[in-house]
């Protein structure tokens, strides 16, 4: 085959300045987008928005704060004993309650903090009714100090195991053998129902069934105090009574120096109980050591005595926690009822002696006992004691009025 180089020479040429404008503009087009790659990488990080889901991720979460309670806003404090209320505060700390202190051998209330709660129109009184069952009922000597009531198939037990455990078949058991009449009977005559204190014009006086509860009747009345509304007032004043023997005196709260210094203890009522109050006390001293008050125990300090309750409030919603003591056995100083309400599981009875443990410690490092001691002797050569108290026992109505 015969070869033509011309010809070769110009079919390459012409092939070249055909196919020059595409390779020019794919350059260009290649040259453009390596340029924009460029610009948007060494861009990206100074202008380029994070996702929605980044912004939900790195999102600073709104929190919300809550101000701790403070159970003693509100409280009118004039001449509480300093130290009472001190160690009061101090053991409640931010708890939803209040705390009640008394002295049993005249009636003088020591302090209230979380006044509010204190002067509320009542609680149901759980198991701190309890001793006050057994009360009735060994004077009405359905039981004795000793009868084994059965509490579960093939289980008995005696009342200071009863208290000490807060058992409430056992309760049951003695107010059915009581009746309602009775159980109602024993409840307003020492004092439920009605005001205990004189000159404490905020008190409620609570309140009593006029017919047995329709949920457990006059049983679960004697054991969780169903259909009852029973203040810190009344509770204390029950306890003051069972402390010193039989004597229950008002319960006073001065709010002045002359007040206070002019004191005079002022009696409600005499009991003749002193033969059957020991009976009562080996339970709740048992509550103490071994029950279900047992975290209020002070090895170091006085002797405690007390009673716990829990229960859920029916009307008011929410759970109780009762702690009712007083220390000591032999020379009883003190009276304690503390009162927790709030709907937390922690809200209990021992949860409640645990506070009243804290308070007990707590004067006894501050020799608050010891003290006491002296100034009961003072005031004794000074002549004012409970044995100069003024009877002052009105009429039931006239004790309603109050």
């Amino acid at each position: 085959m015969q070869h033509y180089p011309a010809v070769s020479r110009l079919l390459a040429v012409f092939c070249l300045i055909a196919l020059a404008p595409f390779a020019v503009r794919g350059a260009a087009d290649s040259g453009t987008h390596s340029s924009k790659s460029v610009s948007h990488s060494g861009s990206s990080k100074a202008t380029a928005k994070p996702s929605a889901h980044a912004t939900s991720r790195t999102k600073t979460r709104t929190r919300r704060y809550f101000a701790p309670n403070d159970p003693t806003k509100g409280d009118v404090v004039t001449v509480d004993d300093p130290a009472v209320r001190q160690a009061a505060i101090d053991a409640l700390g931010h708890e939803k309650g209040s705390v009640v202190a008394v002295d049993p051998s005249d009636g003088r209330i020591l302090t209230i903090v979380g006044q509010k709660m204190a002067y509320s129109a009542g609680f149901e009184p759980c198991s701190t009714i309890k001793p006050f069952i057994a009360l009735a009922g060994l004077k009405e000597n359905v039981i004795t100090k000793d009868t084994m009531l059965p509490i579960a198939p093939r289980r008995y037990m005696d009342l200071t195991e009863a208290l000490a455990h807060s058992n409430n078949k056992f309760f049951e058991e003695v107010g059915t053998r009581l009746g309602f009449q009775r159980v109602i009977q024993y409840d307003a005559m020492f004092g439920l129902g009605q005001k205990v204190g004189y000159n404490l014009p905020l008190e409620q006086p609570g309140s009593l069934p006029p017919s047995p509860p329709l949920f457990g009747g006059v049983a679960r009345m004697s054991s969780f105090g169903e259909g009852i509304r029973i203040t810190p007032f009344q509770l204390a004043s029950l306890v003051s009574t069972l402390a010193n023997g039989g004597t229950q005196y008002y319960l006073q709260y001065p709010q002045s120096e002359d007040e206070l210094k002019n004191f005079q203890p002022r009696v409600r009522d005499n009991f003749d109980i002193a033969a059957i109050v020991p009976e009562i006390q080996q339970g709740m001293l048992a509550a103490v050591l071994y029950g279900t008050a047992q975290r209020s125990f002070d090895p170091y300090g006085e002797q405690a005595l007390a009673k716990t309750g829990t229960c859920n409030d029916e009307r008011l919603g929410g759970r109780l926690g009762w702690f009712v003591s007083y220390a000591d056995q032999a020379h009883p100083k003190i009276v304690i009822v503390v009162l927790l309400h709030g709907g937390a599981r922690i809200i209990s009875g021992p949860h409640a002696s645990e506070i009243g443990g804290r308070m007990y410690r707590t004067l006894s490092e501050r020799n608050y006992f010891a003290d006491k001691n002296n100034d009961t002797g003072s005031r004794e050569r000074a002549g004012v004691s409970s044995d100069n108290a003024v009877a002052d026992k009105p009429s039931a109505d006239s004790a309603r009025a109050q």
